[in-house]
């Protein structure tokens, strides 16, 4: 699959979004935007509980697959984009403090210090992409509406502090569709790549797809079928429980978009 190769009118590049919200001119999610080009999830922590997660990352690939990791203190990441600024150039962060929720924020420059290390996160929004071009819809994109993201009772391997339950996605697939939904998808392996479940959300922990944990609802219809995936909020969950003394994630559905294609290989180490 091709990547767009430049900006138009109707999808402005990766790096123009980025522009906007530095600008503070874009702070809603980024689902559907720069339709080609890899969409991250966030994690910034000290390097003294870096390595951790990282192990945690690697024993859970399928909700935490490594895309990017920074030099401590340094808040760029060349290897996912020119120009790039974890500090301003993601719509809406979350700032926790020993595991709690203290505020959210357009900007985190002054809460940037020379131990923070930025590791980011392949995100679902990538292959959505890939899924309408193959005439499969999307329905919270179809709505203007961030996808709707559940806690289940799907058990992480732990590394260090850091262990817990999966968070997944789920979006409607018609019932015809659910395989090639299941094989694109794969194609994504540092998005999530396949649906880990369909079906029955009470399997999976989930008491009802109308009161999602995080995003917004969306309409299951006649000959559709509920299809799950490994969500990148799972993370956020993790280092929540891990009370670190400082961390900071995006907000769920609000995402770093790069500047490499949604099916490059990346290369998960910054440069000087």
């Amino acid at each position: 699959m091709a990547a767009p190769s430049a900006a138009s009118d109707t999808h402005p590049s990766a790096a123009e979004i980025r522009h906007r919200i530095r600008a503070g001119a874009h702070t809603g999610h980024t689902a559907g935007l720069a339709p080609g080009k890899l969409q991250c999830n966030l994690a910034i922590l000290p390097e003294a509980h870096a390595l951790d997660f990282l192990r945690f990352c690697q024993r859970n690939p399928k909700p935490c697959p490594v895309v990017g990791v920074s030099e401590t203190g340094d808040p760029m990441l060349p290897t996912l984009g020119h120009d790039i600024d974890i500090r301003t150039d993601v719509p809406k962060y979350r700032v926790f403090r020993e595991g709690v929720l203290t505020g959210e924020a357009t900007d985190i420059s002054d809460l940037w210090s020379d131990d923070l290390v930025t590791v980011a996160l392949g995100c679902s929004f990538t292959f959505e992409n890939a899924l309408m071009r193959a005439g499969i819809p999307v329905r919270h994109i179809e709505q203007g509406r961030n996808v709707p993201m559940f806690r289940s009772n799907i058990p992480l391997q732990p590394a260090g502090p850091f262990g817990g339950e999966m968070v997944i996605t789920m979006r409607p697939i018609p019932a015809d569709r659910v395989k090639d939904a299941h094989t694109i998808s794969a194609r994504f392996p540092q998005a999530h790549g396949a649906p880990i479940a369909t079906g029955d959300p009470r399997a999976l922990g989930i008491q009802s797809l109308d009161m999602p944990d995080y995003g917004d609802p969306v309409e299951v219809r006649a000959g559709e079928v509920p299809v799950y995936w490994a969500c990148g909020v799972t993370p956020q969950n993790v280092l929540l429980e891990a009370k670190l003394p400082l961390c900071i994630t995006h907000s769920p559905g609000h995402m770093l978009i790069a500047d490499v294609a949604e099916d490059a290989e990346t290369t998960i180490y910054s440069k000087r």
